[in-house]
């Protein structure tokens, strides 16, 4: 008998859900980072399978590619990354996904890209980004008693519909319970749950996922460096999502960079290092010492006309109440003075957590301004509370409902543009707003 998760044994009533794919597959295939001449690729199976993507180009659909071959374990998901090897810059390729050697049929484009050689040869490309936070799947089971936490799962055929060249997760990705906290398998199974949603599947597969995250998808609300499962999670987030990288040699956890065209990202860990929020003594840090230190590095280093930093919490709002970057004071102000004190010009910070979405903007006599996007829910309850007192909020910029984003970066290499456009669940666009490199570097 092919082995499987015992957890699995006892959700025969929610197993339509789980089993989101035919056969083998479980969920994905998804389309992970890119680069010039490489792409991460990712699928899960059901039970212990050999795995590998054959793939080609438009131009040449007869010359046909494979990747190596993965097996897929129970100890990892039953999951397997693969990269695509030996690529062509700024080219566009179809491929399908082979299960102990059979092609899987998808009703759906799966397709990836690889990012354009255009230093000293042209402008960079344009490219769209979409954003979104805080992604709940209802599973009866396990969820509170009551109205569901999660819904309007319509949301990502809206993003998929947009066809943005990248998604960016920025936290709350899944939303671990009570039932998962304490054990490897219940953190896979919630991982396993969330990935397996239908109407997730067409997104994953033809659009370039980065993530980060933030409480619920690293343990129980509001956690911090204490919490006891932090290496399981750390484990079940690097095998279901397809970053370049997790952490540093000197820091531990989720953090790592990637550029798209001319555009720098850098993600960031607002858990594995964070303090417990109401401790009084010892050091008060939410991203820690060596990781501000890995960021301001990377930041100083960086031409980028836009340097975006996600991170989980907000950092901009100065309003000290829910887990905002702002009950660390200290902390805070240390970034604030980096960006100050090295001159660097073009951050954008990007955040999710709180269950509503705005435009946080720092004004700085003198000197250029910051900016702040919040984006969320995606599929959580969306908190409708504009009176909250965010003094640095675009007027115009509240929403309150589920929602997600998208960056579209165009223009010449030196006059660059990134223009901000929220959308609900149904894909209707909500408000836009466009900043100029210009803008945040005079």
């Amino acid at each position: 008998m092919k082995r499987i998760f015992p957890f699995l044994l006892l959700l025969v009533g929610i197993a339509p859900l789980l089993r989101a794919q035919p056969g083998l597959l479980q969920s994905g295939p998804m389309v992970g980072y890119s680069e010039m001449t490489e792409v991460m690729l990712w699928a899960q199976t059901t039970a212990e399978a050999t795995v590998r993507f054959r793939y080609w180009t438009a131009e040449t659909p007869s010359q046909k590619f494979l990747t190596k071959e993965a097996r897929t374990v129970p100890e990892q998901a039953f999951t397997a990354r693969i990269t695509a090897e030996r690529l062509m810059p700024g080219t566009r390729y179809q491929y399908e996904l082979l299960i102990n050697g059979t092609a899987v049929e998808r009703p759906y484009p799966l397709e990836f890209q690889t990012q354009t050689l255009w230093q000293w040869r042209q402008d960079p490309p344009s490219f769209t980004m979409a954003l979104g936070s805080c992604a709940y799947v209802n599973e009866p089971p396990f969820d509170r008693p009551g109205e569901p936490y999660g819904g309007e799962y319509q949301i990502y055929t809206s993003i998929h519909h947009l066809r943005p060249d990248v998604m960016l997760w920025l936290g709350d990705n899944t939303y671990l319970r009570e039932a998962d906290w304490g054990s490897r398998s219940g953190i896979l199974h919630r991982y396993t749950h969330t990935r397996s949603l239908p109407e997730l599947q067409p997104l994953l597969a033809s659009t370039h996922n980065y993530a980060i995250w933030d409480d619920h998808d690293y343990g129980p609300n509001d956690s911090d460096r204490g919490f006891r499962q932090k290496e399981n999670t750390l484990d079940a987030f690097k095998l279901f999502w397809a970053n370049p990288n997790y952490g540093t040699r000197d820091v531990s956890g989720i953090c790592t960079s990637f550029k798209w065209a001319d555009v720098d990202f850098f993600l960031l860990d607002n858990r594995w290092n964070r303090s417990p929020n109401l401790r009084t003594t010892g050091q008060r840090q939410i991203l820690g010492d060596q990781q501000i230190q890995w960021l301001a590095d990377q930041l100083a280093a960086s031409q980028a006309p836009f340097k975006i930093v996600a991170v989980g919490g907000q950092v901009l709002n100065p309003v000290a109440k829910w887990e905002n970057h702002a009950i660390f004071p200290e902390e805070r102000q240390k970034l604030l003075d980096i960006i100050t004190q090295e001159k660097i010009k073009g951050v954008i910070f990007l955040s999710g957590d709180r269950h509503h979405s705005e435009l946080t903007k720092m004004e700085r006599p003198g000197l250029w301004p910051l900016y702040d996007l919040t984006v969320s829910p995606l599929t959580s309850r969306a908190h409708n509370n504009p009176e909250e007192e965010n003094t640095m909020r675009v007027e115009g910029t509240y929403v309150g409902q589920r929602n997600f984003a998208t960056l579209s970066f165009s223009g010449p290499r030196t006059s660059r543009a990134m223009k901000i456009t929220m959308f609900n669940s149904d894909g209707k666009e909500l408000w836009t707003q466009t900043i100029t490199a210009k803008e945040v570097s005079e």
